[in-house]
């Protein structure tokens, strides 16, 4: 066994993986900071910020159980690359719109972010599915840790990037700036030379084959519970899609101000990713993560009471190195408990616990500020993460106790 620490980073494969990963994310984060602060500086409505959310996730829950199906009945490098040209596809339009060479009101913005729903549907599950490919088993918990590294420092970028650039090269620029980095993730999985499963002579019904997969998550206490402890959490938690509407109403800051508040808790994630990496956890794994994601919550409860830049800044930056932990043990626990030939399935329900969070977390957070009003709306939001851990803790034993050695 190659215990080297940067045994990963070694294999050709998973750095083109890698860099699959991070391009992708890059295009759609500046996508989602521009399109947010182009959209409150038009409207001052905190509930369009949550609209943002929903016009994505609607589309996702559509699309989501028919990607995994399809990740795992075809090959997996092309509908990657397909995918990506799609991620292209909707800066571009975004650039038509805000630039008035289409003309229309502000709802023809919400169309392209539909777009985006239905393309990240598969990102996920590609990336989840060739991980298992070009990685043997005993390098997944390493691996894991690099690919969240990967994603949160393209989670500090990407907003960064579009807050930084909005100014200098105006909304429709940076747009255009996202459609190149979406089709620079074709090349990367171009070169990528990986063997891709043997397609099954005889496959399940559609419908069939994605129940499956949804037996197999709900009958696994320790991942069923890991999903549903990340769901509710980001759901409540979400503070982070309000950030357009601090910036303006309390923080006084501008566009910079809303990339620092956006890249802060990416940037806490890298940091732990950097130490999960060198130092993974194994024992006690399942006590790392409630801890975790209870101190997410009071990082939220922080951040809502702040009226202080850099404190919002440095609350946001200890949140993210909560979720780093909780990122790593749920991708690692899905790695080690998924069949191979169940990757994709399994990754798509991973989605709609997960990466819908956030996108009904936004919708959640925006009707919650216009109800009570943002700090109200995000300090109650921490609470409820908090309650979250502790029913948890008390309904699946199993995760409390886990030790990642017992799933190898």
């Amino acid at each position: 066994m190659d215990t080297s620490r940067a045994a990963p980073l070694r294999n050709r494969n998973f750095r083109a993986l890698l860099g699959y990963r991070i391009f992708t994310i890059l295009s759609y984060q500046i996508v989602a900071v521009t399109a947010g602060w182009h959209i409150y500086a038009e409207t001052g409505n905190p509930w369009m910020l949550g609209l943002i959310g929903l016009a994505e996730v609607l589309p996702y829950f559509c699309v989501a159980p028919f990607a995994g199906y399809l990740v795992d009945h075809l090959p997996r490098r092309k509908l990657g690359m397909a995918a990506a040209a799609g991620l292209a596809i909707t800066p571009l339009l975004l650039a038509l719109l805000t630039s008035g060479l289409i003309a229309g009101s502000i709802w023809l913005l919400y169309l392209p972010i539909m777009l985006t729903g239905m393309v990240r549907a598969f990102l996920g599950p590609v990336y989840n599915a060739l991980f298992a490919r070009v990685l043997p088993r005993d390098q997944f918990v390493r691996g894991a840790s690099l690919g969240s590294i990967v994603f949160q420092s393209a989670m500090v970028l990407g907003p960064a990037i579009g807050g930084l650039l909005i100014k200098p090269l105006g909304i429709p620029g940076v747009f255009l700036l996202a459609s190149i980095l979406a089709l620079v993730v074709i090349v990367f999985l171009g070169r990528m030379g990986v063997t891709e499963p043997p397609q099954l002579l005889q496959r399940e019904p559609v419908f069939a084959s994605i129940a499956e997969g949804a037996r197999f998550v709900f009958g696994h206490q320790i991942l069923l519970a890991a999903l549903a402890l990340d769901m509710f959490a980001v759901l409540f938690g979400g503070a982070i899609s309000l950030a357009p509407a601090f910036i303006h109403d309390i923080l006084a800051y501008g566009p910079e101000g809303l990339g620092i508040l956006r890249s802060a808790p990416a940037l806490g994630s890298v940091a732990m990713g950097i130490w999960l990496a060198r130092n993974p956890i194994q024992r006690n794994a399942g006590r790392f993560l409630l801890c975790a994601v209870a101190g997410f919550g009071l990082c939220m409860i922080g951040f809502g009471l702040s009226t202080a830049f850099w404190l919002s800044a440095f609350f946001l930056l200890l949140s993210g190195m909560c979720d780093g932990v909780s990122v790593v043990m749920r991708s690692t626990i899905m790695q080690l408990s998924t069949p191979d030939h169940m990757r994709g399935r399994v990754s798509s329900i991973n989605g709609l616990f997960v990466g819908s969070s956030n996108e009904i977390g936004a919708f959640y957070m925006g009707s919650m500020a216009r109800l009570l009003g943002l700090v109200p709306a995000v300090v109650i939001g921490g609470f409820m993460t908090m309650g979250v851990v502790a029913t948890t803790a008390i309904r699946a034993p199993k995760l409390r106790r886990l030790d990642l050695r017992d799933l190898q």
